[in-house]
């Protein structure tokens, strides 16, 4: 695996946002919700397709707070726009756990 360099993690904006809408995403090919995460003034509302199904309703995801990169290429999944992409760590059975803030922090704010 080659090395990263500081210089190469900190083009990577990783923030805080809450999850502020979900609903089921039934044109992916694989489960999927379609997300809407605030990021707060600064970056604002931003959408997102997740494979989160086995472990996450819809209703689950609501107010819950999440790492995500905000600055990827928009990419467009089955006629969707997903600007932001949502982290999460798979498990052996292939179910994703997401990561967040174990403390409510604001939205928007970087990982350092």
């Amino acid at each position: 695996m080659p090395a990263l360099t500081w210089d190469d993690f900190d083009k990577v904006e990783l923030r805080i946002g809450t999850i502020v809408a979900a609903e089921e995403f039934p044109e992916a090919r694989k489960p999927a919700y379609r997300l809407r995460v605030d990021f707060g003034l600064e970056i604002g509302t931003k959408h997102s397709s997740a494979q989160l199904t086995d472990l996450y309703t819809a209703h689950d995801l609501i107010g819950r707070q999440v790492l995500a990169v905000v600055n990827f290429p928009p990419k467009r999944i089955a006629g969707f726009l997903s600007e932001v992409l949502v982290t999460g760590v798979q498990r052996a059975d292939g179910a994703v756990v997401l990561v967040g803030s174990d403390r409510r922090v604001h939205n928007g704010l970087r990982l350092l």
